[in-house]
């Protein structure tokens, strides 16, 4: 089971930290991630981690938001600043299973993958509006 928490409504250029609590479940060797959707649109990774700490980051968010695990208490956050209207969603947090989830590599730069249908645990979402 997957929980958010931070979720609210900031204006252009403000901070918020998403949390999502995992529980009945042990999540160190899976991908983690945090997924977004606006209506009309479909849901799309934002940036997710393995468990070996490596990141994907969406190009539009990559250098304003971080993602960070503690396995020892099951707890996935992410830091977002600098935030745009564009950034207004629905915000998920999501789990693959326990063997970890594909990988893929560029030159030396490996990422775990960010394609919704690899994960298979989601909490409810939390909401993220940013007002101009």
């Amino acid at each position: 089971q997957l929980a958010e928490s931070g979720g609210g409504s900031v204006e252009t250029g403000g901070s918020l930290r998403l949390s999502c609590v995992a529980s009945g479940y042990t999540y160190s060797g899976s991908c983690m991630g945090w997924f977004r959707r606006t209506p009309g649109k479909e849901r799309e990774a934002v940036t997710v981690i393995d468990g070996d700490g490596r990141t994907y980051y969406q190009d539009s968010v990559a250098g304003r938001f971080t993602i960070s695990r503690d396995n020892s208490k099951n707890i996935l956050i992410l830091q977002m600043r600098n935030l745009k209207p564009e950034d207004t969603a629905t915000y998920y947090c999501a789990a693959g299973g326990w063997l970890g989830c594909t990988t893929y590599c560029s030159g030396d730069y490996c990422y775990p993958t960010p394609k919704v249908a690899e994960y298979i645990h989601w909490g409810q979402g939390t909401q993220v509006t940013v007002s101009s």
